[in-house]
């Protein structure tokens, strides 16, 4: 098989290319940091035609800095994948691997003992404020207890890069039903392995937390380390693009799938972990807080397992020991 994967020089993108090559796959890449851009029809125009699958990984990432990093967003992430579709369409390439993520669903899923399944607000400056991290109940105030999330909860995306992610499924949606293409959206839970971006605003928690350390500084945990999430090894991902891209997707839709470990643990862990993996200093709790975090998300990967046949196979301890020194 043919495939183009764009980002393909990046943190994510390279691993996906190197487990489509070990597969036999022949991979056409696509990245800004070659000298091409997914937002470039012409270029699309000439590395399209004969390719099978496209695995779309380009994108900008993290939770933003501030309002100013809205038109990024909007025109990487967003116009960058409808210029794709667009050139898709053109070429008759009918199949698709979006990589997505678990920010678009927003607050995790909850459980409250008098209202059943509840889905929290967003939290409030006053209560991060405060130390109240943890939601409430929307209709009775009292502590609800996290459950675990799966793919036809409704969205709710909280911030830019969020909201951007759940553009680019309602985009790949649109093009599998007006083209009869195949599209499987992959919604990354948080990502980490060699290779992570690292020292820039962007780049995920794990990265953060193992460039103080190699600079012999505590790792700084917001709020008080108890947010759960779940840590999956990249080179699961890259399996689980691989099951992707062999999947078989009705055509004309769109079909969602958790990439995730099935094993949460607390931010407050990785840090630990991380600290003691690299000798210290311990993470110091910090209290801060960014406004458009959530306390917990936690993933159900059942979907994915039995229709994708991928389950995570790196544990947490073993790969974040590797992670600290990579």
């Amino acid at each position: 098989m043919r495939v183009m994967v764009t980002g393909s020089a990046g943190f994510i993108g390279s691993h996906v290319v190197e487990a489509l090559e070990a597969a036999g796959h022949e991979v056409v890449g696509i990245d800004l940091r070659i000298g091409t851009d997914v937002r470039d029809g012409a270029v699309l125009d000439r590395l399209l035609p004969g390719v099978d699958l496209v695995a779309h990984q380009a994108a900008k990432v993290g939770l933003g800095v501030d309002v100013s990093d809205l038109p990024d967003y909007a025109l990487i992430n967003m116009y960058g994948t409808a210029v794709l579709l667009a050139a898709m369409a053109r070429h008759r390439v009918e199949r698709l691997v979006l990589a997505s993520s678990m920010v678009v669903y927003g607050e995790g899923s909850y459980e409250c003992p008098g209202h059943g399944r509840v889905r929290p607000g967003p939290r409030t400056r006053q209560d991060l404020e405060q130390g109240r991290f943890d939601p409430a109940c929307p209709d009775c105030g009292v502590p609800v207890r996290c459950e675990t999330i799966a793919e036809d909860a409704p969205p709710d995306p909280r911030n830019a890069y969020a909201t951007s992610k759940l553009a680019q499924e309602h985009l790949a949606a649109n093009w599998a039903r007006e083209t009869g293409g195949s599209a499987v959206a992959l919604r990354y839970h948080n990502v980490y392995g060699p290779r992570m971006p690292r020292d820039t605003p962007y780049a995920g928690v794990a990265a953060i937390f193992r460039s103080e350390l190699e600079a012999g500084r505590a790792p700084k945990v917001f709020e008080d380390g108890g947010q759960l999430r779940d840590f999956v090894h990249v080179r699961d991902v890259a399996r689980a693009n691989l099951a992707a891209a062999l999947a078989s997707v009705r055509p004309g839709e769109l079909r969602a799938y958790n990439i995730a470990s099935g094993t949460p643990h607390t931010v407050g862990e990785m840090a630990a972990v991380l600290a003691a993996a690299r000798g210290g200093p311990d993470p110091r709790i910090t209290g801060g807080y960014r406004l458009g975090d959530v306390r917990h998300i936690v993933a159900s990967p059942e979907r994915a397992g039995r229709e994708l046949g991928f389950r995570s196979e790196i544990g947490f301890e073993a790969g974040m020991k590797e992670f600290a020194w990579s």
